[in-house]
């Protein structure tokens, strides 16, 4: 696959429509081409201690941050007509499904791709576990700063450029 986007979000909260960052890699003929990064202000708007132990965000961090269909409304025109790639996809399928009937909002029916379900395919065994910091490494990318959206969202790509 040479065209797509890798896509990662992070969570505040046990509802997967509280997205309160997004990371996008664009990544056209096989390189990376475009990024983008966004807090979003969750909906709903509160913060559980598991998520910020997780991603380090609260909500002095997205108080002032655009609602969701403002992100998106800058995504979407980058993202038009390209497959969308996640390490571990139904998690960021069920997200953006569930902010986007939050919103009210149509959704297009993006086509996901699963970078940890190819990973156990291709590496199987071999690796201790399939989270997306061992994975991107047994594929040669150092993912230093995991769980913030755009860091984990160039590592799916680089996994993506490498395995699918």
């Amino acid at each position: 696959m040479l065209d797509f986007a890798a896509i990662d979000f992070e969570t505040a909260n046990e509802c997967r429509s509280s997205v309160c960052s997004v990371g996008v890699v664009i990544v056209r003929g096989g390189q990376v081409v475009d990024s983008f990064y966004s807090l979003i202000h969750p909906e709903p708007e509160y913060y559980k201690w598991f998520c910020q132990e997780v991603h380090g965000l609260c909500e002095e961090d997205t108080d002032d941050a655009p609602v969701f269909p403002k992100v998106w409304a800058q995504i979407a025109p980058k993202i038009e007509g390209l497959p969308l790639v996640a390490h571990n996809s139904p998690f960021d399928e069920s997200c953006l499904k569930a902010v986007f009937k939050v919103y009210q909002m149509d959704y297009p029916d993006y086509v996901f791709y699963d970078t940890l379900a190819v990973s156990r395919l291709h590496f199987g065994c071999r690796l201790p576990n399939h989270q997306l910091q061992t994975v991107a490494a047994a594929c040669g990318y150092d993912l230093t700063n995991h769980h913030h959206a755009l860091a984990d969202a160039e590592a799916c790509a680089a996994i993506a450029m490498r395995l699918l």
